[in-house]
């Protein structure tokens, strides 16, 4: 490919992804993909990762039309082969650092990139949630894409509710992982979580020790954490926080509102705009 080409974009990896013309059919990462949305771009296709299974995370997929865009399959199930069989013109994955494709094997990405342009999007907890949402915004602007008009004012306008809210609830984010134990995340690890520190939600830290993401504790653990607050995992591998039937877990259940929470978010201003409103509605109505 020479300088002249039609299309190029450099990704979070330091890689110049480039093509003769504008990528016309993307292959992304559910979270990717559900985020090009948001955006005007619609994917030919979309895969998950290894907590996904044979069809798509409804939490995950945001807005997608799910009838007009295919879902790949996730794990185990790709394949060179299965990825391109919607003949994409350019992949949109993301990393969690150090540039490897989540969910896909190593290998299996390494044989994608030589048949098709590939661009990583890092969404680890080293950068901000404005650095994410805007790196995707790049992309999109490139492939055509624009944003939605009053999306930037409708996330402004969730963002102050959230900075007037009366008080200091104590929100808890966790996932549900059975009926003896959860996981509950630290909040810094996680830049959707910064984001509410930031705006002055008092966001509750497990206790120190192993798990550097989230640390796995007993229901009596985590409704020892006093949350007035529950974010709580909404991904198809996490259990349904009201199937809960942990004795311990009863006192929170009785106290704390919830909010669905998608660790995966999509990184759109609009999309962003809705979290904040679900959590500004909950945090002005505790003690209501």
């Amino acid at each position: 490919m020479t300088e002249q080409s039609a299309w190029s974009f450099a990704d979070d990896r330091g890689r110049l992804a480039v093509a003769d013309r504008r990528p016309s059919r993307v292959l992304a990462y559910v979270q990717a993909g559900a985020t090009l949305w948001d955006h005007g771009i619609r994917p030919e296709g979309i895969f998950g990762s290894g907590h996904d299974g044979a069809e798509p995370d409804r939490a995950k997929t945001g807005t997608l039309p799910l009838d007009r865009v295919h879902y790949r399959g996730a794990g185990d199930d790709l394949d060179v082969d299965t990825l391109l069989r919607g003949r994409p013109d350019l992949v949109v994955a993301v990393s969690y650092g150090h540039g490897q494709l989540y969910g896909l094997d190593p290998d299996t990405a390494k044989y994608l990139e030589e048949r098709v342009p590939v661009v990583v999007i890092d969404v680890g907890q080293a950068r901000t949630l404005d650095r994410i949402t805007e790196r995707f915004a790049e992309l999109a602007r490139s492939l055509g894409g624009a944003p939605v008009a009053g999306a930037a004012e409708e996330l402004h306008a969730a963002r102050e509710r959230l900075r007037a809210a009366p008080g200091e609830p104590r929100v808890l984010a966790l996932s549900p992982a059975g009926q003896t134990e959860a996981y509950a995340a630290r909040p810094q690890m996680w830049p959707e979580l910064r984001v509410l520190a930031e705006l002055g939600i008092a966001l509750v830290s497990p206790p120190a020790g192993a798990g550097v993401n989230w640390a796995t504790v007993d229901w009596q653990a985590a409704a020892a954490l006093e949350p007035d607050v529950v974010l709580t995992d909404i991904r198809s591998h996490a259990i349904p926080l009201d199937e809960v039937a942990a004795p311990a877990w009863e006192p929170a259940r009785r106290h704390a509102r919830t909010v669905p929470w998608n660790p995966e978010p999509l990184c759109s201003p609009q999309a962003h705009a809705r979290f904040l409103a679900l959590v500004a509605d909950a945090v002005e109505g505790v003690g209501g």
